[in-house]
């Protein structure tokens, strides 16, 4: 669901930058604040895994492909705050490191994907307190999370003219119900799997559960993955979304600046995923004093 350079245009570029800046401001000053905090360590780790699992994009239909979003995952991990700040770094290192999201768009994909698809794990996080159904209320929660950021998208795309809403939101729906379901299962098999490995090693060494997964991800079943177009990709395809420049930019489209990296690949991905845990761990340092 990633957003490319000139895909939105106009007023709204600059508007979600501004919301989603004063969102991540608060959510690092509650993140600091906050008296339950992470290891720094454990933290870069399951940011570094959040990374990895986005390099696997698997089939939902037979021209559209999908990918663990993680926003869900990351929260229940890692709590709110640190959760969205997880996947706020996700989002950065993406762009910064693959182009893979617009730099001129950085404002909506960090609102879509880490602020918005935080939510509804963020409301399970702080007012469920029961422990009974807590892998199907995180289930609904994933499913949500998948829904709320596509129609976030398909409102900006209406805002910015690239598409009307009552055309595209319907389809970014329909597509986006399908990854959802497949978001859910995965968040709470990998929630289910990561918490009991994390139980039978020492407190310290906690963090190489996740990172361990990442780099298993990263390195041998990112390989795999489908090559056909994300939800967004296909939905664009689908309506020949124009925009101010003719035709949209789509994921592969040329971006805006010249990243480190051109491609994702087992080995560029899995340096991207070394590099961004090392930042990760600094931030994690910073965050967790109190």
């Amino acid at each position: 669901m990633h957003i490319p350079d000139m895909m939105l245009t106009g007023a709204v570029c600059p508007a979600t930058a501004a919301i989603a800046t004063i969102g991540l401001a608060g959510t690092a000053y509650a993140a600091y604040k906050t008296k339950i905090k992470p290891a720094a360590s454990y933290f870069a780790g399951v940011t570094a895994l959040i990374f990895a699992a986005q390099m696997a994009n698997f089939p939902i239909q037979l021209d559209t492909s999908g990918h663990l979003l993680g926003a869900t995952l990351a929260v229940a991990l890692l709590g709110s705050a640190f959760g969205i700040m997880a996947m706020s770094l996700v989002v950065l290192s993406q762009c910064f490191l693959f182009a893979d999201g617009g730099i001129s768009v950085l404002g909506a994909n960090l609102l879509n994907m880490a602020l918005i698809a935080s939510l509804p794990a963020v409301l399970v996080r702080e007012f469920y307190t029961s422990a009974s159904f807590k892998k199907t209320v995180y289930f609904a929660a994933a499913f949500v999370s998948v829904i709320v950021a596509a129609t976030a998208c398909a409102v900006e795309l209406a805002m910015a003219g690239t598409a009307s809403l009552q055309n595209v939101l319907p389809v970014m729906l329909y597509v986006h119900a399908l990854i959802g379901l497949a978001e859910a299962g995965l968040t709470v098999a990998l929630f289910v799997v990561l918490t009991q490995a994390v139980t039978r090693v020492a407190p310290h060494r906690a963090w190489m559960v996740p990172l361990g997964f990442a780099a298993v991800v990263a390195l041998v079943v990112s390989p795999f993955a489908v090559a056909t177009p994300d939800g967004l990709e296909w939905v664009a395809a689908t309506f020949g979304c124009t925009c101010a420049h003719g035709a949209c930019a789509m994921h592969m489209a040329t971006p805006a600046f010249a990243a480190p990296f051109a491609e994702y690949t087992a080995l560029t991905g899995f340096v991207g995923m070394i590099a961004l845990f090392a930042v990760a761990y600094g931030a994690g340092r910073v965050l967790v004093r109190s």
